[in-house]
């Protein structure tokens, strides 16, 4: 357990660079799987979950060797399935919501997967019956276990159509993976498209597979099962990139942020030139400063290209230092509003009208207390608000953070801000 201590006020001033983006670098390691060759990972950031993903895999039988800080090399030649019993495995699993993303390579491996329930933020509902569906039409057998968690064989993989019954990330590669072992030809209609998504399918495309539709909410995939290593440098977090640039901005600071890939923040870009925020893009690097007068706004997250999920709550922050009432709409969970009942106790205006939205009323000064972080994300958010806080502001479970952004706190403090971490 990790409590920041933050002591607010301080401008943020000078450059920082992005690390490579969790999202992306999941589904990658996961993806080593589908071969026996050698792959290699570059950008790969050095945070919690990603390290439990390659824990997962070493204790499955996989070599990992690091090559320095951000290369990792992976090969699953001596992965064995009888190892997935093992209680290590079985704890790592369940402490994280990305080792669902095992369960279509193992399945393509082996014909049979059996993995208890994944772990994760509590940010609502997020059921397995995507993922299941999908198997299914694809003529896996799926055994739900009250308390063991699930048993898939698929020995016989045949493609096939497959309508998502919702626009689910972690589905979308799945199941592109497990098309892959599948016989013949496999159309996903309602695929995600977010940029991991987007790199994962680019990475397959290079081991072999042929894929058509990329980057689009339609993806066909010719099944083969025989797949190249590859050698992929991680897309930088655009998630983390937001973030920063948040900061500069709430703190009437000036930051360089890079690299970025600009196509992949157009949306929340927009939001913040429409609130008054100095924003420029110069090729890969994002310039950020605040004006003094910033104007309210209302966003809706989407899939993607739509608002991301994951940036709605740093927007919340945002929203306590504009002049006038925000409205913020998360349809996608109903449990990523938890972090304004935080923000209420630092003095910020702000009304939950449902488990989707909350009109949030600036500018309001926030004042340090003691808050607890929820999940990644509001850890994120909260830590924001510490930097604009008046006083000294001490967030629990600050421990969840490093699940998604690598020494955030010491990066943080290299530009001007003033955190302390006890543990």
């Amino acid at each position: 357990m990790s409590i920041l201590r933050i002591t607010g006020g301080n401008k943020l001033v000078g450059s920082v660079a992005i690390s490579g983006s969790k999202n992306a670098a999941t589904p990658l390691i996961a993806a080593t799987l589908l071969t026996t060759e050698a792959c290699i990972l570059r950008g790969v950031p050095r945070i919690r979950d990603v390290l439990k993903m390659l824990e997962i895999l070493e204790n499955l039988g996989a070599a990992v060797k690091w090559n320095d800080e951000h290369t990792v090399v992976v090969s699953t030649k001596g992965v064995v399935a009888k190892r997935l019993s093992l209680p290590i495995v079985r704890d790592a699993i369940m402490s994280m919501r990305s080792s669902i993303l095992f369960v279509a390579p193992l399945l393509v491996r082996f014909g049979k997967v059996t993995l208890p329930e994944p772990g994760g933020d509590i940010i609502g509902r997020r059921p397995l019956d995507t993922h299941f569906h999908a198997l299914r039409a694809l003529g896996a057998t799926v055994t739900v276990h009250r308390r063991e968690g699930y048993t898939i064989v698929g020995k016989e993989l045949k493609g096939t159509a497959i309508i998502l019954p919702e626009i689910s990330v972690t589905a979308t590669e799945n199941i592109l993976m497990a098309s892959l072992g599948a016989r013949g030809n496999s159309t996903i209609y309602l695929a995600a498209q977010e940029p991991h998504v987007v790199q994962l399918t680019r990475v397959l495309q290079k081991m072999g597979a042929v894929i058509e539709g990329v980057g689009t909410h339609t993806l066909s995939v010719t099944g083969r099962k025989k797949l190249r290593g590859f050698d992929v440098t991680v897309i930088p977090d655009e998630l983390e990139a937001i973030t920063f640039a948040l900061a500069g901005i709430l703190t009437r600071g000036e930051l360089l942020i890079h690299p970025v890939v600009p196509e992949n923040i157009l949306l929340p870009l927009q939001v913040l030139q429409a609130v008054g925020a100095g924003v420029d893009m110069d090729g890969s690097t994002l310039r950020v400063r605040s004006s003094h007068r910033l104007k309210a706004f209302s966003i809706k997250a989407l899939p993607s290209p739509g608002f991301s999920s994951d940036l709605q709550s740093p927007f919340g922050v945002l929203a306590t230092q504009c002049s006038g009432p925000s409205l913020i709409h998360d349809p996608l969970y109903e449990g990523r509003l938890g972090y304004v009942n935080e923000l209420l106790k630092m003095g910020a205006n702000a009304i939950i009208c449902d488990p989707h939205r909350v009109l949030i009323t600036g500018p309001t000064p926030l004042v340090g207390t003691e808050i607890q972080s929820l999940d990644i994300r509001s850890g994120a958010t909260l830590l924001l608000a510490g930097l604009i806080a008046q006083g000294q502001t001490l967030i629990h479970n600050a421990q969840l953070l490093d699940r998604g952004y690598e020494q955030i706190d010491q990066r943080l403090n290299a530009l001007g801000a003033s955190i302390g971490r006890e543990e």
